[in-house]
């Protein structure tokens, strides 16, 4: 046990820079889904698909989320010259709407990617230890089979077709059991 607890000593303190570059991540995946969202809603309404410039992902958010669909483009929509030029963004009920289903993919696959993650980083992770599938990919089969009783003793073991207490049927009855006493087995 002790020998388990050594390995997941962690000699690095946890500091800043792991949870904030964790928030920035996630901050900054959210206002690309909203922007996604938008993007989604406009071509639903009959737009093209745009995208804000850099310089306007932040400062366009707060009237993207008031519901105007063409907050931070280059072009709006409307005025864009050509024969769309009558055609309208999309109504705040649809923006919304696709926000939202754009954002609630965006967290579920952030949430599938971190517990991943803690599986594969997190401490409680079991170090040193191989996966059946690594094993298998590693030794390949033909070598696992021939050193079988090594791995496994328990299994293949020297004495392997010996009844064990893992199936107690298969103890023969001259075997003395836990309820008779030693000397009255059946004698030969």
């Amino acid at each position: 046990m002790s020998m388990q607890r050594s390995r997941r000593h962690d000699p690095y303190p946890w500091t800043w820079e792991l949870p904030l570059g964790i928030t920035v991540a996630v901050v900054m995946v959210l206002v690309l889904a909203a922007h996604c969202g938008r993007a989604v809603a406009n071509l639903l309404a009959g737009q093209p698909w745009r995208f804000p410039p850099r310089t306007e992902l932040f400062t366009s958010l707060p009237a993207l989320l008031r519901g105007d669909a063409a907050a931070g483009l280059q072009t709006p929509p409307a005025l864009a010259p050509g024969p769309g030029a009558a055609e309208t963004v999309a109504t705040t009920g649809t923006l919304w709407a696709c926000i939202a289903a754009v954002e609630v993919g965006a967290l579920v696959v952030m949430g599938l990617l971190g517990w991943q993650a803690l599986a594969r980083w997190g401490p409680g992770r079991l170090k040193g230890m191989a996966s059946t599938a690594d094993v298998g990919r590693m030794l390949g089969r033909s070598r696992l089979r021939a050193n079988r009783a090594v791995i496994r003793p328990d299994l293949y073991g020297r004495h392997h077709g010996t009844p064990t207490a893992r199936h107690p049927a298969s103890v023969p009855s001259s075997l003395p059991t836990a309820a008779a006493p030693a000397g009255s087995g059946r004698r030969r």
